[in-house]
């Protein structure tokens, strides 16, 4: 099973920023399109940024002006940067990657907790 691999998470104040990366082991695939999502305890999953095959981008409300979802010119990692953390953004974010052929992977995810 081929999982992605996240990183990036960590413990941050509130107005902090964390990079975090979701990358195709061993570079196995193109990724032509991923999802973000973020899942609190005690609350559902939640979409947080996706960014699609031409490069548009979608973004939860929570998360417009503060997130920004982007991959590398390899198209073999994406990333998460999220500036302006607020404590309501404590949860674990997993990715959800898509190669050409709409073949889907996941991370095992990345905690961040946003305390201070």
């Amino acid at each position: 099973q081929v999982l992605m691999v996240e990183s990036g998470g960590g413990l941050v104040q509130p107005g902090g920023s964390l990079k975090l990366s979701c990358a195709a082991p061993e570079r196995r695939f193109s990724i032509e399109s991923v999802e973000w999502f973020r899942e609190a305890s005690g609350k559902e999953r939640e979409l947080v940024a996706a960014l699609e095959s031409d490069g548009r981008t979608n973004y939860a409300e929570s998360a417009k002006g503060r997130f920004t979802i982007s991959r590398d010119d390899t198209r073999t990692t994406a990333y998460l940067q999220m500036n302006n953390l607020q404590l309501e953004d404590t949860a674990k974010y997993s990715c959800i990657a898509r190669d050409k052929g709409l073949r889907a992977y996941w991370g095992r995810g990345t905690q961040v907790t946003v305390s201070g």
